[in-house]
């Protein structure tokens, strides 16, 4: 389109209302600076790609709009900031937003001066995707609704009153003035999540989600979602979810509730809830007194749950504590990869192999030490037994019998003394 936004209320006036309706433009801005209007959103200042941004205040511009007073047909646009510096929702073109007019940075020269702010996306859809709403769609909506009244129509125009139009609007968000930002995509299958009673929920637009609600049990104990069949009603949880189950249905305007096994990535604080979790492993064959399952423990506990976890540190240590044990779980084994040392330091026992390990570890440079004295006396003795001699008839004449074996034996002692030092590893130590 190339449009060029201007700003009115003692700024610029864009281009395209000088020549059109340009009379209305003080009787609007009189009646939006004396009371909360709506605003339709027609584009967003996201990054310092957008051109011309040091005219409407650089970085410090980055999250306002542009947008027309609802119902204002002039098409002049003004700009409005964020209201709040530490939560923002950002609106996509052609959603509606509450617009304010409060103090500026200039507050302290002339109290009259002022500046627009908006304040949340009305939720014409209650739909978490997006809420917008065409101006092309209102005039649409209207030009029909005039054929039906003008020409007796048997069908008033309808249009779907419970989630947004998706059809032939897929380019309504896209930013004309800076392409860099125009990342949205719509997504029809975007669920919202189901209330309970008390809950507070936050709600991204693609399945990401805050839910700060308890357990919640209807009158006859029947638990009303999944972490509800077990503790009272108030018991507090926390979910913070990333991404709804990945095969979720089409109709998208039909509440759901999460799913810790489904959803992509899940974070679950609770009090006394049992959460179904399918843990990958739950062997706990090492243990003489096994530990609770992770889908039968019902008191305060932290979950995490996702296709892979990583804690990293970049400066310090990893730190696990805990008063019982600490159980590693797995199908495929337990890799330990470290460039230094590996230490254990126990208090009574180590049991290899199975929890009812009986046999004992040698010390093995004690064994070696041992073992090479030994050899050595051996071999001595061996030594010298292979010269022995029989004396028939007064005379000495060698023992072959002695000899011969007392040689192989001198031989093979000698093969075990030179391997000793292969024995034993220098990198795996014990007291």
């Amino acid at each position: 389109m190339g449009l060029e936004y201007g700003l009115t209320a003692n700024r610029e006036v864009p281009t395209d209302v000088r020549t059109s309706g340009i009379s209305q433009i003080p009787d609007v801005i009189s009646t939006l600076q004396n009371s909360t209007q709506v605003g339709r959103v027609k584009d967003i200042i996201l990054n310092d790609k957008f051109p011309e941004i040091e005219k409407y205040g650089g970085y410090s511009a980055i999250g306002s709009i542009f947008f027309t007073v609802q119902g204002f047909k002039s098409g002049g646009f003004d700009i409005a900031k964020p209201l709040f510096p530490q939560s923002t929702y950002y609106p996509l073109k052609e959603e509606l937003v509450y617009i304010l007019h409060l103090p500026d940075t200039s507050i302290g020269e002339q109290d009259s001066n002022k500046s627009f702010y908006y304040l949340n996306v009305i939720n014409v859809w209650n739909a978490p995707n997006h809420n917008a709403f065409p101006e092309e769609k209102v005039k649409d909506i209207a030009r029909r609704q005039n054929e039906y009244e003008n020409n007796n129509l048997t069908n008033s125009p309808q249009i779907n009153s419970t989630y947004p139009p998706y059809d032939d609007d897929k380019d309504i968000f896209e930013s004309d003035l800076n392409l860099n930002q125009n990342t949205f995509f719509e997504r029809e299958n975007i669920h919202p999540l189901q209330p309970f009673s008390g809950d507070s929920i936050y709600q991204g637009r693609w399945g990401n989600s805050i839910r700060l609600g308890s357990t919640a049990k209807a009158s006859g104990s029947e638990a009303l979602n999944n972490w509800s069949n077990v503790g009272k009603n108030g018991d507090p949880i926390t979910l913070l979810r990333n991404g709804q189950p990945s095969g979720s249905l089409d109709e998208g305007w039909i509440p759901i509730t999460e799913d810790i096994n489904k959803d992509l990535s899940s974070i679950y604080l609770t009090s006394t809830q049992k959460l179904p979790i399918n843990a990958s492993s739950q062997d706990y064959s090492s243990y003489k007194d096994a530990p609770s399952s992770p889908n039968s423990y019902t008191k305060n506990q932290v979950i995490i749950n996702s296709g892979r976890l990583l804690f990293n540190s970049i400066d310090d240590h990893i730190l696990l504590s805990s008063k019982k044990t600490i159980n590693l779980n797995s199908k495929k084994g337990l890799n330990f990869d470290t460039s230094e040392s590996f230490i254990v330091n126990v208090g009574d026992e180590v049991l290899l192999g199975s929890k009812d390990a009986c046999e004992s570890l040698v010390l093995g440079d004690t064994l070696k030490d041992n073992l090479d004295f030994v050899l050595s006396v051996l071999m001595q003795l061996v030594d010298t037994l292979q010269y022995s001699s029989l004396y028939p008839g007064g005379l000495p004449i060698p023992d072959s019998a002695i000899s011969v074996q007392a040689q192989n034996c001198l031989q093979a002692l000698k093969i075990v003394k030179d391997g000793l030092p292969n024995i034993l590893s220098d990198k795996c130590k014990t007291e």
